[in-house]
């Protein structure tokens, strides 16, 4: 029985790693999408809402399954019609975090759309007369004061996508969510390994839920503090 356990917390550690890596996939979506929607060129707006509204309406196990099955057939038919013996063999961790890192890319968007709306635009515009080009307004100005107002979002976004994760033993990858699955299998005692498993995620959730509220708490010094 130690040895299911042991071989859970080792997928604990792939749960972690796929999470960590398809976060900051989609911070910088995320980034790149708000940018994007705020921008003044119109196919950048285009593109970037139509991003967030297919994405934001599609199942993520449908897009998991889309792109680890469906992206690997059609490139491998692409490449065979011209007559090249390539065939790719996706990896399931690259599938996984591109997958999640894509699908919280545009849940990112809106979340850093809104932070960057909160903030008065005559600050932005301030740092345009002192001669700042749009990187460094962005990098001073914007940037440290966007954090406040995206904090929020950015850790529901986050607690979501470590669950979210679970989607990746369909795939093949032996996460904590596969190992658990396979322990309950063989042993035929779901209720205690799975279990286990739920507990592990409370653990990686709650410890997050620190983290992120000592940060907000950091980044809100300073601030007016609203008495709910």
């Amino acid at each position: 029985m130690s040895d299911y356990y042991l071989s859970i917390l080792h997928g604990a550690l792939l749960t972690v790693a796929v999470s960590i890596a398809s976060l900051c996939v989609s911070t910088v979506l995320g980034l790149l999408g708000a940018t994007a929607k705020l921008s003044n060129k119109r196919p950048l707006v285009w593109v970037a809402t139509l991003y967030t509204t297919v994405i934001r309406g599609i199942p993520e196990l449908v897009l998991m399954l889309l792109v680890f099955y469906g992206a690997a057939i059609g490139i491998n038919s692409l490449f065979e019609a011209m007559g090249s013996d390539f065939v790719l063999d996706l990896n399931p961790f690259v599938a996984g975090v591109a997958t999640l890192g894509f699908i919280y890319g545009a849940y990112m968007t809106e979340t850093f759309r809104a932070a960057i709306l909160a903030i008065p635009p005559g600050q932005m515009e301030a740092a345009w007369a002192f001669g700042m080009s749009p990187l460094q307004t962005f990098l001073r100005i914007t940037l440290p004061q966007m954090v406040r107002y995206a904090l929020p979002g950015y850790t529901n976004n986050w607690l979501v996508l470590i669950k979210a994760t679970a989607l990746v033993s369909l795939i093949g990858l032996h996460d904590m969510t596969y190992l658990a699955k396979q322990a309950s299998a063989a042993t035929r005692q779901p209720f205690v390994f799975l279990l286990f498993a739920a507990a592990l995620y409370l653990v990686f959730t709650s410890m997050s839920l620190w983290v992120l509220k000592r940060l907000n708490a950091r980044y809100s010094l300073g601030t007016e503090k609203v008495q709910l």
